[in-house]
């Protein structure tokens, strides 16, 4: 069985990335692409569904791990009654290869080691051909099954029904490299690594990348989640593609939303939404390169006819990520189905194209300069949701139920047609801004009409429930904090949204969202109630919700999207962009204790 969502730390190379157990074992990986098709996949099911164990033959051993500076390396230190090693876990980047690297290096004593090699591809429905290459010493495991192979260069390993299994000793001192390397089948293993001068250059590069970071002055002065932000800018830059600039939701599927449900959705797509407020988060922070090369990636992704534009891609933009599921997968902790692509694809969610408005408005206003086919991107994508607004959507909540006139969506497409107007009036843009203008109004004067009851803003026109969605109404400016409708909907929010002072999206007793089930506390909406709270003056609780959120992250900094409270555990896939970055975004808003709209 696999271990708990939160006793799981990523290793990336910004193309894919391994989730490492806290016993030793890469429970998921696919390679070469996070959307690729897993090779150990034992997080959605049992070792038998292929993994890779390294840890020390002692059952009593105890670890603790860290990663290595500002870095994707992890460092995990293992203590055991014979002596103590370090597994250094890495994926290098940056020399077009898909590596994993496994340095032991002894501490003191000798501690024997052991290793448990699963290889399962195919999303464990292809056992490999495996065969030693003689011609290298000692003799490299060369494992093939359809397009994918890898081959495994370390310590010998032996066959034992369909694993392979090795023991090997450390002493303190000396340092033992197992490297495997993924390649397509058809072509020949590659060399082997030079694993030093791959360590260095990874550690230099991520390093480097994060020494550009801004954060604002009085986090960084009081240290309070300096270091929390700069993790979690980390790991945003970890789920960005590293050529293609797409930058995916999560690492993983089917990470459930309640343990046994059926709320398990497949995130390693780039959604335009979360990919937009990511690359505010990144933007925000000093990483104005990335936003023209996720520009650009757009540009590619919805290129041709604005009608056909989805609401989430592949990461280099592919357009074909149907739902289908895996029957012989038993899910995570039983939790079924197991889901590939997913089924949001092919649907209308109206707030989609004010999302990206607003954010190609702000790198506007950071300074990142037009390029000759972005104002006339956005341009199109302005028709686009001219034309569909009398439509109604299935939300930011991609719900599986009826459509409606969701709040948190029309707001957004006030959104994108009050960014248009400045973008006329303020940067000097051509375009038809009475059209925007009288858009814009429009849509304003229907959400004062139809998304307000009892003084607060709703979910959807047909309803007086509140969403935790309305929390971001003043992020886009659409009115501000204080507002009294907002204050009145904070209060709503608080009185049937938070439970054991976390924030749900939704209350999932109505059955809007058309599933079975409940879920967990979205970590999001829990971060962007700091930033309400901020803004509004009530520091204390922002301050305390702050400090609680980012004690549920796990050892190593990482949050998966939900929190269960009563069993104390993390919630659906890891780590998540829309919680990392609505933790960005809180911490800056607390380090401001002012308010400042999107874009």
């Amino acid at each position: 069985m696999s271990l708990p969502i939160e006793d799981y730390a990523l290793v990336s190379d910004c193309f894919t990335g391994a989730l490492v157990g806290k016993d030793g074992s890469i429970d998921w990986l696919c390679l070469p692409r996070y959307d690729s098709m897993s090779m150990f996949g034992a997080l959605l099911g049992t070792e038998d569904h292929g993994r890779w164990l390294l840890a020390p033959d002692d059952p009593a051993a105890s670890c603790r791990r860290h990663y290595a500076g500002d870095t994707m390396i992890l460092v995990t230190r293992w203590t055991t009654a014979t002596g103590e090693v370090e597994v250094i876990d890495a994926m290098p980047l940056g020399d077009g290869r898909a590596d994993v690297v496994r340095r032991v290096r002894g501490v003191s004593g000798t501690v024997r080691m052991r290793q448990d090699l699963r290889i399962r591809f195919g999303y464990a429905d292809a056992i490999p051909w495996v065969r030693k290459e003689l011609s290298e010493e000692p003799p490299a495991l060369v494992a093939v099954a359809g397009p994918d192979a890898i081959v495994l260069r370390g310590p010998l390993l032996h066959a034992t029904n369909h694993s392979h299994e090795g023991t090997f000793d450390v002493r303190a001192g000396e340092t033992v490299d197992l490297t495997m390397t993924w390649f397509p089948s058809h072509r020949s293993a590659p060399p082997p690594l030079p694993v030093d001068d791959a360590l260095h250059a990874t550690r230099a590069w991520w390093t480097d990348w994060a020494s550009g970071a801004r954060t604002p002055e009085a986090a960084s002065a009081e240290g309070r989640y300096h270091e929390h932000v700069v993790r979690s800018l980390i790991l945003l830059r970890a789920l960005t593609h590293f050529e293609t600039g797409g930058i995916v939701a999560a690492a993983t599927t089917s990470l459930p939303e309640a343990f046994g449900g059926e709320r398990n959705w497949d995130y390693r797509y780039v959604w335009l939404r979360d990919a937009a407020l990511t690359l505010e988060a990144l933007v925000g922070h000093g990483f104005l390169h990335l936003a023209d090369a996720w520009r650009t990636w757009l540009l590619r992704a919805v290129a041709g006819d604005p009608g056909d534009l989805q609401i989430m891609y592949g990461p280099a933009g592919e357009r074909d990520i149907a739902e289908r599921e895996l029957d012989h997968l038993p899910g995570f902790e039983g939790s079924r189905p197991v889901r590939l692509g997913n089924g949001a694809s092919t649907q209308y969610q109206a707030d989609v194209v004010g999302e990206v408005i607003v954010t190609l408005s702000a790198a506007r206003a950071a300074g990142v300069p037009e390029s000759p086919f972005s104002w006339a991107l956005e341009r199109q994508l302005l028709r686009f949701a001219s034309e569909q607004i009398e439509r109604r959507d299935r939300g930011l909540w991609e719900i599986r139920g009826e459509a409606r006139f969701f709040t948190h969506s029309r707001v957004m497409i006030w959104a994108a047609f009050d960014r248009a107007v400045r973008a006329v009036e303020e940067d000097g843009l051509d375009g038809p801004v009475e059209r925007w203008r009288e858009l814009r109004d429009r849509m304003r004067d229907e959400i004062d009409t139809r998304g307000v009851v009892d003084g607060h803003f709703v979910q959807h026109y047909e309803t007086d429930e509140v969403d935790a969605s309305l929390l971001l109404l003043p992020q886009v400016g659409f009115c501000a904090p204080d507002d009294a409708r907002m204050r009145a909907t904070v209060a709503r929010i608080e009185q049937t949204l938070m439970h054991d002072g976390l924030v749900h999206r939704y209350r999932t007793t109505t059955g809007v969202d058309g599933l079975s089930g409940t879920e967990g506390a979205f970590l999001a909406c829990s971060f962007w109630l700091v930033e309400q709270y901020a803004c509004t003056g009530r520091i204390d609780e922002a301050e305390a919700l702050m400090q609680r959120l980012c004690g549920l992250a796990n050892d190593v900094g990482m949050l998966s999207e939900e929190y269960d409270v009563a069993a104390g555990r993390q919630l659906g896939n890891t780590p998540q962009a829309f919680s990392h970055l609505a933790l960005v975004r809180a911490a800056d808003a607390l380090a401001r204790r002012a308010h400042r709209p999107r874009g």
